[in-house]
């Protein structure tokens, strides 16, 4: 059974539509990387499956419950962290975490064990009878993760998580990720940051004026858009002009970009056309400092696919 299903899902405010017939299926255990400009529509996905938005049509599941019909048993299984979250600043961590697991109803009993182990994931077991309002950002950020994990969710809905961390804290939120998914989580994180994405999302998915363009798992989607083989080409100064040459009389070459030192050229051709094109520069008597396939990322991803433009 899929961990999220959205079928059909359209969320409008009046005439302005957030949302337009989204249709998404997560497996358990995955981590989505949901990725789209500002006003796209992601918090809006993110809070249907909340349960804090309902769809005007359409229909959204998770882990088979229907969050429009059963939005308690819905919330009984996700853990939900929004872009911009809130803390108590006069609680102490461990008193933080043990109020929400009240609120989660779990057995007083079994709170300590559990604030503990959400502390020691977290890498918060030493702030642990810190005040909240003595913890920096990428703390409290962790304190908020910390806080979406104390009843064991199956889902976890992360809107924005690294928005304003430093470099180490945001590497730091990425091996935790790493480190749930182990657990058996699923994992819906919204990000700007793509690079890292790329590090640590088994699928992606990109939104844009609440149309999805395209979703799938990452390989498959960076390997969708690859038509043409990308190189990176750097002859020495004084054979440009012969591997100018060389290139304009290949065929296979679909583009040149030789305005800078590292020359871009689109290749449409596989493999074996690549090796070709190397040894026609070097028979030429073409010296090159670099030869190389340049791989897509998903910022060459999102910006061919997406406009800039907001719903």
């Amino acid at each position: 059974m899929p961990m999220v299903e959205i079928r059909g899902v359209t969320k409008a405010y009046g005439s302005l539509v957030a949302l337009h017939e989204l249709n998404l299926t997560l497996e358990p255990g995955e981590i989505f990387g949901f990725i789209g400009p500002n006003g796209a529509g992601k918090t809006t996905t993110i809070k249907i499956l909340a349960t804090l938005l309902e769809p005007s049509t359409g229909k959204a599941l998770v882990d088979g419950i229907d969050v429009t019909a059963d939005p308690e048993a819905v919330r009984a299984i996700i853990g939900y962290m929004p872009d911009s979250f809130g803390v108590y600043d006069d609680f102490k961590v461990w008193e933080y975490l043990d109020f929400f697991a009240a609120a989660y109803k779990v057995p007083k009993v079994d709170r300590p064990g559990l604030v503990d182990m959400v502390l020691e994931l977290t890498n918060l077991t030493v702030k642990k009878d810190a005040w909240v309002e003595s913890l920096s950002r990428g703390m409290k950020q962790r304190l908020c993760l910390a806080r979406t994990l104390v009843h064991n969710p199956k889902l976890l809905l992360l809107d924005e998580p690294a928005s304003g961390l430093d470099p180490r804290a945001r590497i730091e939120l990425r091996e935790m990720l790493r480190e749930l998914r182990s657990m058996g989580k699923t994992i819906v994180v919204s990000s700007h940051i793509l690079p890292e994405l790329a590090d640590f999302c088994t699928t992606v998915g990109i939104i844009e004026k609440g149309v999805l363009k395209v979703a799938g798992p990452i390989g498959d989607v960076l390997g969708s858009r690859c038509s043409v083989r990308r190189l990176e080409i750097q002859p020495t100064d004084t054979d440009r002009a012969t591997a100018r040459l060389v290139l304009a009389a290949n065929p296979e070459i679909a583009n040149v970009d030789d305005k800078s030192d590292i020359w871009t050229v689109d290749l449409a051709g596989d493999l074996d056309s690549q090796s070709r094109l190397m040894r026609e520069l070097v028979d030429a008597g073409v010296r090159l400092h670099r030869f190389a396939e340049k791989t897509d990322n998903l910022e060459d991803l999102f910006l061919s696919v997406t406009e800039g433009v907001v719903s």
